[in-house]
């Protein structure tokens, strides 16, 4: 059952707090979800600290907590010892106690993951690729089931929660900057991702937009559990992002919203182009080539990028320039607390891009609204596989607004 289920079946009068539970048994799932949430969200937490951040009464909070330790999702820490009365006991997740598998569809690689409840990664593969096509996708998936489900083995199946796919809304689209055959990429049209990962896998698929995945691990992972509103955009092969509004990754009415890659700019000669067209890994790969520099160099995780010299300064310099019109665009709609920036490259090349954004931010026009503040991620290039990996755990044992107390 979907938190969306439970809320429609519950009684409006038996919640005390609509941010935090409610106590009859008839939805006593409701609490263990807001229970294992706070937890998530606050780190180890004392049953009493539990209970006054859900609005839930000391003895519903115990219960809870001894039926979820006795199921193996939590464990006890440390006892803190204070002047007076019994110790506290913290209670935290238990990383062993519920693991998922995430599936990134990329339009130059594949990545499988295997996280646990804490978003550490267990098992990890890769694989790269001129363009993605139905079958090379599906024979990755196959080859590399059995390697990055094996921790389950000491662990057991029943802990698996699912498998999230993340893949970018029409794959077939934009062939002739990706140098894609149209013949090929137009077998995505008709071939049912869901289904087929189901076949594979046998487990429970949710497929959602990579960049929204992406946002999904930075908000459940990493900076984004620091703010309930932020735009956030990932900078992959083509641009995209993610919206979060009061603490919830918004997925708009056809699951597209942050598709920040359509955001009008104007080009050097002033006719207007996308964000897509000027802040995108495909233009870095367009400069290595020029300067004699193999592009799928990009693409292997073990690429220092320093090596690349002034084809990625002028990448840089011109994704921030452009980057920053889009910043300023979706700040005038929404009143975000932060714009966090993630970038399927070195950690340092995101610093950079960070630090000439808010540069040339700084140079732009914000009369009417608040100057944005922009900051870098922290989940890392690989926030979409593990942002796919998060939507099992979302979708089975925590609640999709997670801020309380």
């Amino acid at each position: 059952m979907t938190t969306g289920d439970m809320a429609e079946n519950m009684d409006a009068t038996l919640i005390r707090d609509p941010m935090g539970g409610a106590t009859p048994s008839g939805v006593r799932d409701h609490n263990e979800r807001l229970v294992l949430s706070l937890i998530q969200r606050h780190g180890a937490l004392p049953s009493a600290d539990v209970a006054r951040r859900a609005n839930v009464s000391a003895q519903t909070v115990s219960t809870i907590i001894r039926a979820l330790e006795k199921d193996g999702l939590l464990i006890r820490g440390e006892p803190i010892r204070g002047r007076v009365g019994k110790p506290s006991i913290p209670m935290a997740l238990n990383p062993d106690g519920v693991l998922s598998l995430g599936l990134n569809i990329g339009r130059k690689s594949a990545d499988l993951v295997l996280i646990d409840v804490t978003g550490a990664i267990r098992a990890v593969a890769k694989r790269t690729y001129a363009y993605p096509t139905p079958g090379a996708v599906m024979r990755f998936l196959e080859e590399n089931l059995p390697k990055a489900t094996a921790p389950l083995e000491a662990l057991g199946r029943a802990r698996l929660a699912g498998i999230g796919v993340a893949a970018p809304f029409e794959l077939w689209n934009w062939l002739d900057i990706v140098n894609a055959p149209k013949e090929e990429m137009q077998a995505w049209r008709d071939f049912d991702i869901e289904d087929r990962v189901a076949a594979v896998t046998g487990l429970p698929v949710i497929l959602r937009n990579d960049a929204t995945a992406a946002c999904t691990a930075e908000h459940v992972f990493g900076r984004g559990r620091e703010f309930a509103d932020y735009a956030y955009f990932f900078i992959g092969s083509f641009i995209g992002g993610g919206v979060v509004l009061n603490d919830t990754v918004y997925t708009g009415r056809t699951g597209n919203a942050g598709a920040f890659g359509s955001i009008p700019v104007a080009s050097g000669a002033g006719v207007p182009r996308q964000l897509i067209d000027h802040a995108s890994i495909f233009l870095l790969e367009r400069r290595l080539s020029k300067a004699g520099i193999d592009p799928a160099a990009i693409w292997d995780p073990g690429t220092d990028w320093a090596a690349f010299g002034a084809a990625l300064d002028d990448w840089i310099e011109h994704t921030a320039r452009h980057l920053a019109i889009g910043v300023v665009a979706v700040s005038a709609v929404i009143d975000f607390e932060r714009i966090l920036v993630e970038v399927n490259a070195p950690p340092e090349v995101r610093r950079r891009i960070v630090e000439r954004t808010r540069v040339a931010a700084a140079g732009l026009d914000t009369q009417g609204i608040g100057a944005p503040v922009i900051a870098e991620a922290s989940v890392g290039r690989n926030a979409r596989a593990i942002g796919a990996a998060a939507l099992p755990i979302l979708d089975r044992y925590l609640l999709s607004q997670p801020r309380f107390g």
